[in-house]
Parts: structure tokens; sequence; C-alpha cells
């Protein structure tokens, strides 16, 4: 199976553009029959995870705790780390390509490690980094889901 990594806030709302793109990301990633890998928690990654998992898709969390205890209810798969931040590398490292949405440092990050290792990233409401694609729409993503 591909995977897709996905980054971005773990403190965003539900109700919030970012949460709601993340969602309908994570519902076509499934549909086109690849898996999501972020880091597991809150905000971002438990929409691209509750998406996903709507579609009957594989979902992996990294996880910054030993336990996973944080981990987002529709993570299939918890690999339990206990580093922190310091899994970030781990997270970008694991797909085929990264889409960031929104995030502050650990999303920055993440996108600098993308870039170091020669990812292409999509970034959506997100840092604006030498390197990052800017995407508006879901559908933009569909391209590199071949």
């Amino acid at each position: 199976m591909r995977f897709v990594s996905v980054i971005g806030g773990s403190q965003i709302s539900p109700d919030s553009e970012e949460y709601n793109f993340a969602y309908r990301l994570g519902r076509l990633i499934a549909q086109k029959g690849w898996g999501v890998v972020c880091g597991g928690r809150a905000g971002v990654m438990e929409a691209v995870c509750r998406g996903a998992k709507e579609e009957g898709g594989l979902t992996v969390g990294i996880m910054p705790s030993l336990t996973g205890e944080d981990a987002n209810p529709y993570v299939d798969i918890k690999i339990n780390t206990g580093m922190g931040h310091g899994r970030n590398p781990i997270v970008v490292s694991s797909g085929e390509f990264v889409v960031a949405i929104g995030g502050n440092y650990g999303t920055l990050s993440e996108i600098a490690y993308s870039l170091i290792y020669g990812k292409t990233v999509l970034g959506y409401r997100t840092h604006k980094v030498k390197g990052i694609i800017e995407i508006f729409s879901v559908e933009e993503v569909e391209k590199f889901l071949k």
C-alpha cells in the first residue's frame, strides 16, 4: 500500500476550514486506495484519519508517546515512539509525498524535513516556504494519487 503523509496543527477546531479540508482529503486518499500516515493526534491528524476511516481506508499514527494514549480514535495502527516532536522526520519520510495543512512550529519542522528528504510538499493554508506547492482545493491532490 502507498501512503500520503499529512501534517498540520493539533489545536484546530472541528468547525475550522483546515479541519474540513483535512477530513475531505482523508476521504479522497482512501477512495484512491492509498493510506494515511500522520502524527496520530487531534486537529488535522484526527480529521484526515476520520475521513479516511469513513471510506474504509488505513490510517497510521506515528505517536509522540510511549503508550499511544494520545491517539485519535480513527488511528488503525499506532507506532509509539516516545520521541515527542523527534518523531517528525519519521512521519514525513513514511509517505510518498506530504500534504501540509495549516500548522505551527511542529508542522514547520516537518516541512523542513520533507524538503531535506526531497519529498513533494503540497501546502494548504500553511507556512510560506520555498519548495512548497501551494494548493487551494482537495481536488488538486488527486493528480498526485496515481
